[in-house]
């Protein structure tokens, strides 16, 4: 598998950089624009999950104790498995499909079709699974802290439920994600304040990051199992959230593309983590209030999430409301999450093989573009003739 992973990351890598070169000041329009600040808000809730939230503050301890690691300080470690240079792997899909499907079609062929839609519907019972093993932690109340107990099985199918509902009309999204972005930014607000950080606190730990920087060749290719589940987890949610953000580019060139998802996102994340760290380094306890605060995110992140996955494969197999009528169509999503949610849980199925999976689909990609449309593809200079910079799109679409 590692041998797999290690392949993934250098062609996205590479294909990165060809794409910034061949294609540097290309217009990328999307069939919906939204203006840059909606953009980036659905981009950093749709591509990140609960993971964001709950991972972090069990993960430091580990990270200073594991000997692979100790070439830097956890903060870094943590802000390099989230952040700044993994974001290249968005880039590469939604560049893909905002510019290039469009006059390749890959995927439409149908094994492909089936195939991607295998991979979103499982990363997004992956992404519930998630919400569920770690919810006992952040609710002790109920049941012993450890346990999945039933009342966290309802949590989740309420949250996928709500996730099904609110994807049967894409004006949800802007809502659910600048809503969740402005929630996020007042959990971080929230969470510094009752820390009683100072600003040269806060300066002291976000320091840390700069030995991420310091060490980024480091981060390209595994340094252990868990970050191998970390890339393998990342290339899982590419080529989806690619194809979702890509509806709503506005405009910008492609390196303004490229810039905007390594710069914007990170930033959050580096205030994030800091917060955090200073936590996890004064050994300050997070139980009540402040548990309960990372729940509601947590879960307004999760909805955001599944409901743009949802949203995603339903338009790609015409799986839709409009087609089955919208109790058919959230009952068939919840059921088919929910029990796949259970699988993972289980570790029946695991996010290392939905991310060798979707290795295996960028190489395809990539031969069926160099064997059938390559003169196509270096003809491109500009995005679909059909699309324009119109804010208002998004205004008139379900």
């Amino acid at each position: 598998m590692q041998l797999i992973l290690t392949f993934g990351v250098l062609l996205a890598f590479a294909l990165v950089i060809f794409c910034v070169i061949k294609w540097w000041n290309v217009k990328c329009i999307g069939v919906t624009p939204v203006p840059l600040f909606t953009f980036i808000a659905i981009l950093f809730t749709s591509g990140l999950d609960v993971g964001l939230i709950m991972f972090p503050l069990t993960e430091f301890g580990g990270y200073a104790e594991e000997a692979a690691y100790s070439f830097t300080n956890p903060l870094a470690i943590e802000f390099g498995f989230w952040g700044f240079l993994i974001w290249a792997f968005y880039f590469l899909t939604a560049f893909y499909f905002c510019v290039i499907e469009p006059r390749v079609k890959f995927f439409e062929i149908p094994a492909v079709r089936i195939l991607n839609n295998i991979v979103i519907i499982g990363t997004c019972a992956f992404t519930a699974s998630l919400f569920l093993i770690y919810l006992p932690g952040y609710i002790p109340e109920i049941g012993d802290g450890e346990s999945v107990v039933a009342t966290f099985y309802v949590i989740v199918f309420a949250v996928i439920l709500a996730a099904a509902y609110s994807s049967t009309d894409i004006k949800f999204v802007r809502i659910l994600s600048v809503g969740s972005t402005f929630l996020f930014m007042a959990l971080i607000l929230g969470m510094w304040i009752y820390a009683g950080m100072s600003l040269s606190e806060f300066g002291s730990t976000i320091g840390n990051i700069g030995g991420y920087f310091g060490n980024l060749h480091k981060f390209v290719l595994p340094l252990t199992d868990y970050h191998e589940f970390y890339l393998f987890w990342w290339f899982a949610w590419s080529i989806m959230i690619g194809q979702f953000t890509s509806r709503f580019v506005g405009g910008l060139t492609t390196w303004q593309v490229l810039l905007s998802l390594l710069i914007f996102p990170s930033i959050p994340l580096a205030v994030w983590f800091s917060v955090l760290y200073f936590y996890h380094l004064n050994e300050i306890p997070t139980a009540g209030v402040v548990n309960l605060a990372m729940i509601v995110v947590g879960i307004t992140f999760v909805i955001n999430s599944l409901d743009s996955l949802i949203r995603l494969y339903t338009d790609n197999l015409s799986l839709t409301a409009e087609r089955f009528g919208r109790p058919l169509y959230i009952a068939g999503n919840v059921a088919v999450l929910f029990l796949l949610t259970i699988l993972f849980k289980s570790q029946w199925l695991q996010i290392q093989w939905i991310g060798a999976v979707v290795v295996g689909i960028y190489f395809a990609c990539l031969l069926f573009i160099l064997f059938t449309k390559r003169s196509e593809v270096t003809a491109i200079t500009a995005s679909p003739k059909d699309r324009t910079v119109d804010f208002t799109k998004i205004d008139n679409a379900h």
